[in-house]
């Protein structure tokens, strides 16, 4: 076959893919789809620049017309399932960014779609091919330190800097939306592909919310922490935490702790992991620290550096998913393991608006338990959820903040300064 077309819709979180396919071997950039003009004039001269033709669209129905075998959907994080939805049926492979879905209803219908279609789905959750998870699942999968019993993932990033060139000073931007457990995947993703386990149950917490600055501060919106407690199908228990808590630099951490040893990354070099492997005798064995080395690498990977190389390897594998290789089919992540990743924090909401009681994590590779969950559209989008929209925060009321507020972030944005 020849080269792969592949368009990208979202040129600015999907800005690194457009830079690799623009060069790729076996892909081919063939269309990019954003409502902000700017960006597109952005692909347009990379696309001059590289004597390369790009369809650029401003709406997404003329870009689904476009001549093209895959789409990266890099748009909004909380609409990704219906677009996915769309190109599936549509006969295109679907590479999505993170979340894979906004609700249970959502997981449903996205599963069946990638079913129904036989088309590649993948998930690009990039922090599971950072260096240390990336190593560590090859570790685990080699049994160096057996069988799990305890993990945690962690991903504290403080946005109150950046909000306004985020937010856009937009009241209904998805960020200003989003509940404390729901971006868990870059906490929670990487703990199941180094293990390989599924998630059975779940307990959602949420922090108070920081108002130090007031409660009509925007800062106090995106301020707590989300932390989901997992039981794996073996019994073993995960840890995962994620939001804006306070601390420079932010902090991206795994550990796994098996039956003969433990793994864990450094929060404070991502390129460094530890490894610890028990001997013959209790409590006695090997400590080692290093810097592992991509242990599936290509020349294309090493001009790719966006979050430590994980940019990369998400459109590599789906591009060899797409074509059958061996890496693609087992590196590549599934729709079903995304949709793993994705409900945890969906169902540890519902555990926290219900005094922290445990959520049954239901596996849609069951057709039968699905069935419970096709008219399951609970979640804060107002314009999806209809009557069972949930609130923000059960600590915060983000009705108190007002326009003004919004307006001062937005005229921040246009200025192209941060929030002090």
């Amino acid at each position: 076959m020849g080269k792969i077309k592949i368009g990208v819709f979202g040129a600015q979180r999907g800005g690194v893919m457009i830079k690799m396919l623009a060069s790729h071997p076996e892909a081919e950039l063939v269309a990019v789809c954003d409502k902000y003009r700017p960006l597109l004039d952005n692909v347009q001269k990379l696309a001059d620049d590289r004597q390369i033709k790009v369809g650029l669209y401003e709406t997404f129905d003329e870009f689904i017309n476009h001549d093209m075998d895959a789409v990266v959907l890099a748009n909004y994080a909380n609409e990704h399932a219906p677009y996915a939805v769309r190109l599936l049926m549509s006969g295109r492979h679907v590479m999505s960014e993170v979340l894979p879905c906004e609700t249970m209803s959502q997981a449903v219908a996205l599963i069946e779609a990638v079913e129904a279609s036989g088309m590649v789905y993948a998930y690009a959750e990039n922090y599971c091919y950072m260096p240390a998870p990336f190593e560590m699942r090859r570790r685990y999968e080699r049994g160096d330190i057996g069988e799990v019993q305890y993990a945690e993932g962690e991903y504290v990033h403080d946005c109150a800097s950046i909000w306004p060139q985020i937010t856009y000073g937009e009241r209904f931007h998805w960020r200003n939306r989003i509940y404390s457990t729901y971006y868990c995947t870059h906490s929670l993703g990487p703990l199941l592909t180094i293990t390989g386990r599924r998630p059975v149950r779940v307990v959602g917490f949420e922090t108070n919310a920081n108002t130090s600055r007031g409660n009509t501060d925007m800062s106090a919106m995106f301020s707590s922490g989300g932390i989901e407690m997992v039981t794996l199908d073996n019994g073993a228990v995960v840890k995962s935490i994620h939001g804006g808590l306070k601390r420079e630099p932010a902090s991206i951490n795994y550990e796994v702790y098996g039956t003969r040893g433990m793994m864990e990354s450094n929060r404070w070099d991502g390129s460094e992991m530890a490894a610890y492997i028990e001997g013959e005798k209790f409590c006695h064995g090997e400590l080692t620290h290093y810097k592992p080395e991509p242990f599936i690498s290509s020349g294309l990977s090493k001009a790719v550096s966006g979050h430590g190389g994980g940019d990369f390897y998400t459109t590599h594998f789906f591009i060899e998913k797409i074509l059958g290789t061996d890496d693609g089919n087992k590196y590549s992540i599934d729709v079903y393991t995304a949709v793993d990743m994705g409900i945890c924090g969906i169902l540890a909401y519902r555990s926290v608006l219900n005094g922290n009681a445990p959520v049954d994590v239901p596996d849609f590779r069951d057709k039968l338990a699905r069935g419970a969950y096709v008219d399951d559209n609970a979640c804060t989008n107002p314009n999806v959820a209809g009557d069972q929209l949930l609130p923000i925060s059960p600590y915060f009321d983000a009705d108190t903040i007002p326009d003004s507020e919004f307006d001062r972030y937005r005229k921040l944005w246009l200025d192209g300064k941060n929030a002090e």
